[in-house]
């Protein structure tokens, strides 16, 4: 038999809740009611609550964090969120947050009814696991833990990429391998979030990407497995028996992947498709798919096939740097931006790569440290703020972030430089001017004109 506890402000809905469901026929023999988290909170410590129906914006205290604190203290309590948002935007978090449904208001009884039967098929599940020994409870507990970290050291190579290697560390550590299956890597990686995310926000948005990862590249036969590696960046594994038609069918599911992420997640993604492979060869592939990672600098939420023909790169043709210091000393920033933009979006995707990207960013940074320097500015005064640190760091991952940290820097120029110039007075021109020049023949004559 099954207690239940439904968490509510709106004293109305809970009691709707509470009369419009038969309990009995549920096997519900206790329903508790709450209407804060503090209530709830006090209601786990003296009763044993197997289901929580809980509403997820609540004053004071939301339903997501006092799952939180449910989940840290009373694990076996399976979840069942209340959302008023049809965008699914909470709903999708309490998701990220293990509960087991969601469901909209006003609250469809018979849904409702539906979702508690699925969570008692849960619970029967997981007390029929218990019943096993210590040693399989823990087993079962962390066998996808100890699977991932299998994958991890052999891609981080500290098992080495042979065959005799990979099959004995799985010997050794009890982890279901065959060695003959072939496998079908996919590398997924963030490009970048649409908003600004605490730390915190977008570890919960990673746990719902590697979620969505689970349900929509894997598929109901959940024949493979997500395993987290560096730098907003999955290696989903597929078993390529489960994929006959495995190109078309992986692109046709990483395409879904990445519009559902985009849709809920708020991000840019793109997935690099490999070539099947054993277990012992999936290093090498997984290499083969971060370079393609890297130079993927022109396109955003796209599927790559490593089988596709790769387009050569384009011969660095460099951007008429000479001409645009001069333009920048002379004030002209806007244009000169005008022109940058130009001149970068001139570039055929196809070609554009990593290496050809990092030679732009170095020299538009170069070029704008130098009209700095000349007027007396060095680049620390302006660009030591972590935006414009964060902004640098991911230029020439991408064109778009290239393009966002041009645009940032320049106006940031444009503005010091102006402020700077209305500031100063005639004699601090001529100072600064001397220092510049110091080393050369300097008389009266050669003085700017501005200056007087």
């Amino acid at each position: 038999m099954y207690q239940i506890l439904i968490v509510d402000d709106e004293i109305h809905a809970v009691e709707g809740i509470r009369s419009g469901i038969d309990w009995d026929k549920l096997g519900i023999t206790a329903v508790f009611t709450a209407y804060t988290v503090k209530q709830a909170k006090e209601l786990f410590e003296r009763e044993h609550i197997d289901i929580m129906l809980c509403d997820i914006e609540m004053p004071q205290a939301s339903g997501l964090e006092l799952t939180e604190w449910v989940r840290e203290r009373y694990p076996k309590t399976e979840t069942i969120f209340l959302t008023c948002h049809a965008d699914f935007k909470y709903a999708k978090q309490a998701l990220q947050l293990g509960s087991l449904d969601y469901i909209l208001k006003p609250v469809p009884f018979e849904e409702l009814e539906k979702v508690i039967e699925k969570a008692k098929s849960k619970i029967n599940k997981e007390s029929e696991i218990a019943q096993y020994s210590q040693f399989g409870r823990v087993w079962f507990q962390h066998q996808p833990m100890l699977i991932e970290r299998f994958w991890q050291d052999i891609l981080n190579q500290t098992v080495p990429s042979n065959s005799k290697s990979v099959r004995s560390a799985a010997t050794d550590r009890n982890i279901p391998y065959i060695e003959e299956k072939l496998l079908i890597p996919i590398l997924i990686s963030i490009q970048r979030w649409h908003k600004p995310l605490s730390q915190r926000e977008e570890k919960i948005l990673e746990y719902g990407l590697r979620n969505s990862a689970e349900e929509i590249l894997l598929g109901p036969s959940h024949d493979g497995l997500i395993i987290e590696l560096n730098n907003r960046r999955m290696l989903a594994i597929l078993s390529a028996e489960a994929k006959p038609n495995h190109l078309l069918d992986v692109e046709e599911a990483g395409q879904h992947y990445i519009e559902e992420c985009r849709q809920y997640f708020y991000c840019d993604i793109s997935c690099y498709v490999g070539d099947k492979v054993y277990g012992h060869e999936m290093l090498e592939m997984v290499n083969k798919l971060n370079e393609m990672e890297k130079n993927n600098v022109a396109y955003n939420n796209k599927v790559f096939l490593l089988s596709s023909p790769q387009a050569h790169p384009s011969i660095y043709k460099s951007a008429n740097i000479d001409l645009w210091s001069v333009m920048l000393m002379e004030g002209a920033f806007d244009e000169v931006l005008i022109e940058a933009l130009q001149y970068i979006n001139g570039f055929e995707k196809e070609s554009l790569n990593a290496d050809l990207l990092n030679r732009l960013y170095l020299d538009f940074q170069q070029m704008l440290h130098f009209v700095l320097h000349s007027k007396g500015i060095q680049a620390h005064q302006l660009f030591v703020d972590s935006h414009s640190q964060e902004l640098a760091t991911n230029a020439s991952r991408s064109v778009t972030n290239l393009l966002e940290w041009l645009k940032h820097i320049v106006n940031m120029a444009k503005e010091y430089v102006r402020s700077l110039e209305q500031s100063q007075s005639v004699v601090q021109k001529v100072i600064q001017f001397i220092k510049l020049h110091i080393s050369e023949d300097l008389s009266v004559k050669r003085l700017p004109i501005m200056f007087f």
